[in-house]
């Protein structure tokens, strides 16, 4: 007796073949030409009339053979698919992670399920925004945002005033040049805000991820050990339906 595991293996093949021999007998059944014959002779209508030579088409291919071909291909891909779905039925494994189990009991179905939204889970948490580590953040516990501390700068604005070049003698005058300077007029202070989470609490949860997929990934490989009866319902369903 195959194990699920074993049935699973070969399924792939099965189904490819089928595929490959069901696209053949599609591409025949389109050209009616292969289904038609003919024989054409001639019978003059005087005794030594003009006579010509037969017309002769063979028939290719038969219906009946192209279904018993179909039924061929169908009927290895009907028992093995259901060998494996009735199987399935009954694989069952516990997902557990260090000794703790998660799942009781997960049928193979829902643990494929699971595999493959944990992956796309995955892939989002691995998107996730996180903290910039250039900055000091500090958690607001009130609204939960992550703060860092308050920063100031001053504010300025610039303003003309006259420099003097050459102070004013009895003789000739200041002169004098305007010069634009700074001049701090206020102060701003800033706080940045975030609603990301910590690098480490990322990977922390990637960690945890990836362990639930291992566990699941290996509750499926103990499932699909259970042995799976052959079932044959191919030639029965093709009985029937030809018949």
């Amino acid at each position: 007796m195959a194990k699920l595991n074993q049935v699973i293996a070969i399924e792939k093949g099965v189904k490819s073949r089928a595929h490959s021999e069901i696209s053949e007998v599609y591409k025949k059944v389109k050209r009616a030409d292969l289904f038609n014959g003919i024989i054409k002779t001639y019978q003059p209508k005087e005794e030594n009339g003009e006579t010509y030579p037969s017309e002769n088409q063979k028939v290719q291919e038969f219906v009946t053979s192209v279904l018993k071909q179909v039924a061929k291909s169908k009927a290895e891909l009907f028992d093995v698919t259901a060998q494996k779905d009735f199987a399935n039925m009954a694989a069952k494994a516990n997902v557990s992670i260090d000794g703790e189990i998660i799942i009781a009991d997960a049928p193979v179905p829902f643990l494929l399920f699971l595999e493959k939204e944990l992956t796309d889970l995955r892939t989002l948490i691995d998107s996730l925004p996180v903290l910039d580590s250039a900055e000091d953040w500090e958690k607001d516990e009130v609204s939960g945002l992550y703060k860092t501390p308050v920063t100031r700068r001053n504010s300025t604005k610039k303003v003309q005033k006259a420099l003097v070049l050459y102070p004013a003698t009895d003789k000739h005058p200041a002169q004098t040049q305007l010069i634009t300077e700074d001049l701090t007029v206020g102060l701003w202070e800033q706080v940045k805000l975030s609603g990301a989470i910590p690098k480490p609490k990322q990977e922390e949860l990637l960690e945890k991820i990836e362990k639930l997929i291992n566990a699941v990934k290996y509750a499926r490989e103990e499932a699909n050990q259970l042995d799976a009866a052959k079932i044959e319902v191919g030639d029965k369903i093709f009985s029937y339906l030809l018949s």
